[in-house]
């Protein structure tokens, strides 16, 4: 069989690494103006770190909101870690890039989704979201409010 380009695979690093950019800029400078991040990762990924009544409150998935009130950013090349209030406690994440499935900055209408391989036929793509916003997120609890609807648009739609 002929070697063939994985152009799933080279998107999903070079978004992944999009975000990392991102999260550097942010962990030497701050938030810049309204941009927040929407993150949605997947809780039972090996490498995540999250406190136990975490990963028993969301078993497989979790979004959290990198807004007002973070701490201790640090950016690595596989993942980063941050610390988070939930509830007036904060608690120390830390998030590889492999777990990210969302990351939405509402306030510019920028998001991606990674779409993990369904079967051996389908290439995972990410794609990039389009945001509406719809309101603000549940920020009392830290984590999981109202998130943006998105409109996906498909990269398949594009092959020919």
């Amino acid at each position: 069989m002929a070697r063939s380009l994985d152009y799933g695979n080279m998107m999903h690093r070079a978004m992944r690494g999009l975000i990392r950019e991102v999260l550097l800029d942010v962990a030497a400078h701050g938030l810049p103006g309204e941009h927040h991040f929407f993150i949605t990762f997947d809780t039972l990924h090996p490498d995540v770190e999250i406190a136990d009544w975490l990963s028993d409150r969301y078993p497989g998935e979790m979004t959290v909101v990198v807004q007002h009130w973070y701490d201790n950013l640090d950016v690595g090349d596989e993942g980063f870690s941050i610390t988070l209030n939930f509830g007036d406690s904060p608690e120390p994440l830390y998030i590889p890039f492999d777990a990210i499935r969302t990351f939405v900055d509402p306030s510019v209408e920028f998001g991606l989704r990674f779409e993990s391989q369904t079967d051996e036929e389908e290439v995972p793509a990410a794609q990039m979201v389009e945001i509406e916003e719809n309101g603000a997120p549940d920020e009392e609890d830290g984590d999981r409010g109202a998130q943006p609807e998105a409109e996906i648009v498909r990269l398949d739609s594009f092959r020919k």
